[in-house]
Order: structure tokens, then C-alpha cells, then sequence
């Protein structure tokens, strides 16, 4: 999993990646293909 200060880069990587807030913290995930996980803060 990749830490980033900008998930936008992250998330335009692909079709399937969806920004997920979780315990204060911002994630970006994508079911079909694992390896595009990010997370910030």
C-alpha cells in the first residue's frame, strides 16, 4: 500500500478505484486489481 499526499493521481490510475474514508484516515481501493491500494493521513 502506497502512502500519498494526493489520492487523486491514485484514483485516476484506473476504472475500478473508489476513495474510502475510514477512522479519519482516506483510502483509495479497488477490488479488481489490489495493487492500486493507497492510503493518506
Amino acid at each position: 500500500m502506497k502512502i500519498r499526499n494526493s489520492l487523486k493521481s491514485a484514483k485516476l490510475r484506473e476504472k475500478g478505484c473508489r476513495i474510502v474514508r475510514r477512522r479519519g484516515r482516506v483510502y483509495v481501493i479497488n477490488k479488481r486489481n489490489p495493487r492500486f491500494k493507497a492510503r493518506q493521513g
